[in-house]
């Protein structure tokens, strides 16, 4: 399945369980885009404990991330069609807590993607854990970065930037993924503004290298604009694999709405 080209390798294991210890060598083979399936992240479907589901993403390197704001989408819309909810809203346990999503008449996934979280302790970050962490001069290879951190359940780093295209992902974004006020690493995302309701973005997640989207990413993305007033509380973020629809009302709670699509469907060895 895939977000707007940001692609998972999908396993409904209520249907088909699997062992924890096969976990990260699992993420690591099927990701592979030669030799598995190919994707951004193996996500689990699983039965909850607080709520009716959980979801489990895994990073092609093995590694777990606490959320996935594409993937999310895909996990309930997986749901829907594997005949596990007929419910236009299902609550969904994930590293990031348990978040609402609503299935649109249209196709589209509303996500309830939580609050945001702006204190360095909130976010995972060394330092002062009640400082936030706002245009922050970057001691980074390219000179007169800045950037603004922000948790989705998950760690972001955001960088304006006047032309989203000249930035060099490949050699900044792995630098900066392992910065080292993120012991835990961090997923590094380039904004362009063009307006105050419309943002660009290109995104180096960490654990997979350059994505077509990020959901969580777009989610951070859209408050640090709204935080250092360049765009208002409504927005859409557009992104290589396609546009998502962010909304931060009042305590900074984000709701994200994106489509989810099925590529394929198939079996895979598991040894």
């Amino acid at each position: 399945m895939h977000g707007i080209g940001n692609d998972f390798v999908m396993v409904d294991a209520i249907q088909h369980p699997l062992s924890e210890g096969i976990l990260k060598d699992l993420a690591v083979k099927t990701n592979d885009r030669k030799f598995g399936i190919g994707g951004d992240g193996l996500i689990l479907l699983e039965r909850g404990n607080e709520a009716p589901f959980r979801m489990r993403m895994f990073n092609p390197d093995g590694s777990e991330s606490e959320m996935c704001g594409n993937g999310i989408r895909c996990f309930a819309k997986l749901a829907r069609e594997h005949g596990h909810t007929t419910d236009p809203e299902i609550a969904v346990e994930t590293g990031a807590g348990t978040l609402m999503l609503k299935l649109e008449n249209d196709g589209q996934v509303r996500v309830d993607m939580g609050i945001a979280r702006l204190k360095r302790g909130e976010i995972g970050m060394t330092g002062n854990s009640d400082e936030e962490y706002v245009e922050q001069p970057l001691a980074a290879s390219v000179p007169g970065l800045k950037g603004t951190a922000v948790s989705m359940g998950n760690p972001h780093l955001v960088i304006f930037v006047d032309d989203v295209k000249a930035v060099e992902l490949d050699n900044i974004g792995p630098e900066l993924e392992r910065y080292a006020d993120f012991p835990k690493r961090t997923n590094v995302h380039f904004i362009q503004v063009v307006d105050r309701n419309t943002l660009i973005q290109r995104t180096w997640e960490r654990g997979a290298g350059a994505t077509l989207a990020c959901g969580t990413g777009a989610c951070a993305s859209a408050v640090a604009a709204y935080k250092t007033g360049l765009a208002e509380a409504k927005m859409e973020v557009r992104l290589p694999g396609g546009n998502l629809q962010i909304e931060i009302t009042p305590g900074y709670r984000v709701f994200m709405t994106g489509p989810a699509e099925v590529v394929f469907e198939g079996e895979f060895p598991l040894d």
